[in-house]
């Protein structure tokens, strides 16, 4: 049913004349995903610029009965965060709420809104000497509500945890248009259930997140980047082992890169090298940090890896002598999702499995597509660190995207059914969105859906937060 005319003209006036979008070309960004997997159809894209705003924006669609998609930078890779094709729901873009309201150097919080650019608040805590150590590829453009609203990984989840583990409090309009004030910053709070959590990770589904009190933490006195040619992946987790009884846990990143992926970069993207003066099949990229002048790290690295190379686990290695061969090093890892959709059609994988059955994943996983998918080129990486592989297939050289892709949903099925058997997860950091709420039905227990179907209709008995999305 579209949207009455009376509910479009309440919108607007809520949101003034700078606060919405009608046209179809100011549209077209906020109704397609990353990925080109979906597009959508919205009679009208509202942009807030307050709590006060969104909340009225809610109370009106509530009252209608009228679905909103929460969006943020709408860099998702699952479809969450774009409408439907039926043109019956408003879209809710959080871009012009992009306040820091509060930055607390002593208390290491920053309180943020969710429209704010996430390299702007790492920028923000940069300058007050503080650390906010989320961090992905998007975070040029993907905002910090979207990051909360999806439970965001990233290179740093093994030091510092998902975005759920860097909030203290958050501010949500609730699918009524009621406001929950919950911006404490308090890193002790045993008064009931944790509301918050509720929202982290919800994709939307149970209201909208417009600020969060965030965590903050030193700034490391000094790095050390790495990359380092290893044997295989099973030497891989070794050398993390090593890392990090050695460092006293210093590793922040430590990122998986096969040798396909490497090469699909070297061959699409201008101004990159190959480190090496060889080419092997495994690397690691790994990053140490550690507060004080006199952390060591550079020394502590070579010393790890000249045991790793004695013990077979690494075949050569590469520190980085300065800041900018370090991003030089980083680009190699950053810039593959980039290299990967040039070099043509792409089936991703986010998968999880224990750490230590990660080299086992990749072996059986790679028997599998080969098997499936004669002359497809595995280009799997990722957060070896934490479990969380990117298991990509890319098409075989000289053959057509659309029929590669045809084999999509047989693969993926496959894929995670090996996850499964692993003890993993289908999911690691991409959420469920549009693409995969059938995967949340297969492999989840009938009790965990009725648990989560039971919050969905007790927060929003109306379904209007994002609907069709998750559940």
């Amino acid at each position: 049913m579209a949207v009455r005319e009376s509910v479009i003209e309440a919108l607007k006036a809520a949101v003034g004349p700078k606060g919405w979008i009608e046209d179809q070309a100011g549209k077209a960004p906020y109704l397609a995903d990353e990925r080109g997997l979906y597009q959508g159809e919205s009679p009208l894209v509202l942009r807030p610029a307050s709590t006060e705003e969104v909340a009225a924006v809610v109370r009106i669609c509530s009252d209608a009965a009228v679905g909103i998609v929460p969006q943020g930078g709408n860099t998702g890779y699952v479809g969450g965060s774009v409408p439907r094709e039926s043109g019956e729901e408003v879209v809710l873009s959080l871009g012009r709420m992009k306040r820091v309201r509060d930055l607390d150097p002593l208390d290491y919080t920053i309180t943020v809104e969710a429209g704010c650019i996430l390299a702007e608040v790492q920028r923000a805590a940069a300058e007050a000497e503080r650390l906010f150590p989320l961090s992905l590829a998007a975070e040029g453009s993907c905002q910090i509500g979207g990051n909360l609203s999806t439970n965001a990984g990233g290179t740093a989840v093994l030091r510092y945890g998902n975005a759920r583990d860097l909030v203290l409090g958050l501010e949500v309009v609730l699918p009524d248009g009621r406001v929950w004030d919950g911006l404490r910053r308090l890193r002790k709070d045993n008064s009931g259930y944790d509301v918050k959590q509720l929202f982290l990770g919800a994709e939307g589904t149970l209201g909208v997140i417009t600020a969060a009190v965030l965590k903050l933490f030193p700034l490391p006195g000094e790095s050390c980047t790495v990359l380092v040619a290893v044997a295989d992946p099973t030497a891989a987790t070794a050398l993390l082992a090593r890392f990090r009884a050695e460092s006293g846990d210093a590793v922040t990143s430590f990122e998986y890169l096969a040798r396909s992926c490497l090469d699909q970069v070297l061959e699409h993207l201008p101004g990159t090298s190959d480190p090496f003066d060889q080419a092997y099949r495994h690397y690691i990229l790994l990053e140490l940090a550690k507060g004080g002048a006199e952390a060591g790290l550079r020394d502590l690295a070579e010393t790890v890896l000249s045991e790793a190379l004695e013990a077979g686990e690494a075949h050569d290695a590469v520190l980085a002598a300065s800041a900018a061969q370090a991003d030089s090093l980083w680009r190699l890892r950053e810039a593959i999702p980039e290299a990967q959709k040039r070099a043509g059609g792409c089936i991703k994988h986010d998968v999880s499995v224990p750490v230590s059955r990660v080299p086992e994943f990749l072996e059986r996983a790679t028997v599998l597509a080969e098997r499936v998918l004669p002359g497809v080129r595995v280009a799997p990486f990722g957060h070896l660190g934490d479990g969380n592989i990117h298991f990509n297939l890319t098409q075989p050289k000289g053959t057509d995207a659309q029929d590669f892709l045809r084999h999509s949903e047989e693969i993926t099925r496959r894929v995670h059914d090996l996850v499964r058997d692993l003890e993993g997860s289908f999911s690691a950091e991409h959420g469920i969105g549009q693409l995969k709420k059938c995967e949340l039905q297969r492999y989840r227990p009938a009790v965990e859906l009725e648990l989560m179907s039971a919050v969905k209709r007790a927060i929003d008995p109306k379904g209007i937060m994002n609907p069709g999305k998750v559940l």
